[in-house]
């Protein structure tokens, strides 16, 4: 599938957050071929250290609550099902956010090497925080800070005295990025990655290896990472086609009803940076 303007990113080390295990144990099964498969392609992620290094929910957990303490927030906002995920797992362990919300939001590819951010509902994203002008405290929760795209965009789409009552919180972050972020409102991060974005460090989640999750695009299906291949020798270049080989596996199991979108192979001919 060709979708020009969008190179395979080359970072000095990729981070792959594994959202991936506990998921399929507790749906399929901890005997089942699905989770040996996932852990298979774990296995062999980590056979590329220190070039990739899998980042565990419960290593970057317990770095965010080892560094800050914070008291309970009025409300917390979850950015897409992955920030809302975030704080559920970090209120039952701190108790921070008795009252959670979500608003549905994600990256979209434009198809010019650029980014849209779009809702997932069919509620505009700018309407779904409204309303935080009764709360005290808002907490502003998401899994990664990457460019800083979405958390930027979401806090200046905030009335100024919302805004100022925010805290971020993400499991991971880079470290070129945070300043941009502690400049608009404090921030708590659990694993930061030195370095710059793309040049340095990148980050993706395991699921958008293997699951139509990982690249939207406008007006197209959504794709899996393994369905962009030079993305996968660029991160994998001593075993490219056995990354590839191991989530298509692992895909038939996961989304065994979605057809393939990778008709033809991806062309990585012009630069862009992808942003999050």
């Amino acid at each position: 599938m060709r979708d020009a303007g969008y190179a395979a990113p080359t970072p000095r080390v990729l981070y792959i957050h594994d959202d991936l295990s506990d998921d399929v144990r507790q749906k399929h099964g901890a005997d089942s071929p699905a989770f040996h498969l996932t852990q298979e392609l774990f296995a062999m992620a980590r056979r590329n250290s220190p070039a990739v290094a899998v980042l565990t929910v419960e290593q970057q957990i317990e770095l965010l609550l080892g560094h800050f303490d914070h008291a309970p927030f009025a409300v917390a906002v979850g950015i897409g099902r992955a920030g809302e995920r975030v704080a559920r797992q970090l209120h039952q362990r701190a108790g921070w956010f008795p009252r959670i919300r979500r608003v549905d939001i994600t990256r979209e590819e434009d198809g010019r090497g650029g980014y849209n951010l779009v809702s997932t509902s069919g509620t505009p994203w700018e309407s779904q925080l409204r309303g935080l002008e009764e709360f005290t405290s808002v907490a502003l929760v998401d899994d990664t800070l990457f460019s800083g795209l979405t958390l930027r965009t979401v806090l200046r789409s905030l009335p100024p005295t919302v805004a100022a009552r925010v805290h971020a919180f993400c499991l991971r972050g880079v470290a070129e990025t945070i300043p941009s972020i502690a400049a608009m409102c404090p921030i708590s991060i659990g694993f930061g990655a030195p370095g710059r974005i793309l040049d340095d460090v990148s980050f993706i989640n395991a699921s958008g290896l293997v699951m139509r999750v990982g690249i939207r695009r406008a007006g197209k299906p959504p794709m899996a990472f393994f369905e962009r291949p030079a993305w996968i020798r660029a991160w994998f270049p001593s075993c490219a086609n056995e990354a590839i080989a191991l989530c298509r596996r692992v895909n038939a199991l996961l989304e065994p009803a979605l057809p393939s979108t990778a008709a033809l192979p991806f062309s990585p001919a012009i630069s862009t940076r992808p942003l999050t």
